[in-house]
């Protein structure tokens, strides 16, 4: 799995890694910075994040793995 993150659609509230800071740090500007695949321990603290953020400017991607 990897984290995304829209960058458009998120306003650097910073709930996200409020939530999951092992897998989500903060810039110095408050924008989300996710990095590669995720562990099987960090899953779960993705999924909080992806659920905590309000712009809904999150998501979870299966790697190598059809989307549609």
């Amino acid at each position: 799995m990897r984290l995304r993150v829209d960058p458009v659609a998120c306003e650097g509230v910073g709930l996200c890694a409020q939530v999951a800071d092992r897998v989500i740090e903060l810039d110095r500007w408050g924008y989300p910075l996710v990095a590669g695949e995720l562990g099987p321990d960090q899953v779960k603290a993705a999924r909080r994040a992806v659920r905590a953020c309000p712009r809904r400017a999150l998501w979870l991607e299966e790697v190598g793995g059809d989307r549609g």
